[in-house]
């Protein structure tokens, strides 16, 4: 089983006195939800209150999200300052996103864009990628191409032009490469650990404050398959 984060163990990846970015562990949860476990963004509270000495409550403003069996790249807001310019940046996509993803069946073209349109489903927390336009449906687009073929998988370098909920895993799953150890979107098998061989690879934006580029690359979990890529 993968350890998840504590704050002990945190992976910071940057940090300044606006921002904080970490590398998140498969099974950690961003933010709370009704399973009732400790979200990242309350480790990173833990975090920050022991590093700086600080009494009373910590401010840390979730700016975007990763599934639970994902792996990468969160960024946080530690200032009320830095939180709505965050929120602009990925709202009006000047925030980058890379993703390394690890599938099974190769994708017919070597590079691609993927067009589909995507309905979710609250109930089953699953979305649908449809090739036509449906009710309550929203435009999912997202760029890929093949970095390497491993004996039995080939690995993906994907870049989104839409955030939409479980958008790579439905899209890759639509065109028959689900990714490993994704059993919800067709994969035969789950993990050991229960992660999905999904990566927030890379991270570029403008610093909210200082409005310089910043660029971060998460390294990759320690296991056999990522250590062959």
């Amino acid at each position: 089983m993968s350890l998840h984060s504590n704050k002990n163990n945190l992976q910071v990846l940057y940090e300044d006195n606006h921002i904080i970015v970490v590398n998140k562990r498969a099974g950690d949860i961003v933010q709370g939800d009704k399973t009732g476990d400790k979200p990242l963004s309350e480790i990173i509270k833990n975090y920050l209150k022991d590093k700086y000495n600080k009494p009373g409550n910590v401010y840390l403003g979730v700016v975007h999200r990763l599934d639970r069996p994902t792996t990468g790249i969160v960024l946080f807001a530690k200032t009320s300052k830095a939180l709505p310019r965050l929120n602009k940046l990925f709202k009006d996509k000047d925030a980058k996103k890379t993703y390394w993803a690890i599938v099974k069946n190769k994708p017919q073209k070597d590079a691609d864009t993927l067009i589909h349109w995507m309905k979710r489903n609250s109930k089953q927390n699953k979305s649908y990628a449809h090739t036509n336009e449906v009710p309550d449906s929203k435009k999912a687009v997202l760029n890929y191409r093949m970095l390497k073929s491993l004996t039995n998988y080939h690995v993906l370098e994907i870049d989104l032009e839409t955030g939409r909920h479980h958008q790579i895993r439905s899209q890759l799953s639509a065109i028959g490469s689900p990714i490993k150890g994704d059993l919800k979107y067709g994969f035969d098998r789950s993990n050991k650990d229960g992660s999905i061989h999904l990566h927030a690879r890379k991270l570029e934006f403008m610093h909210p404050v200082k409005k310089e580029r910043i660029q971060i690359t998460a390294p990759l979990p320690k296991n056999p398959l990522w250590n062959a890529c």
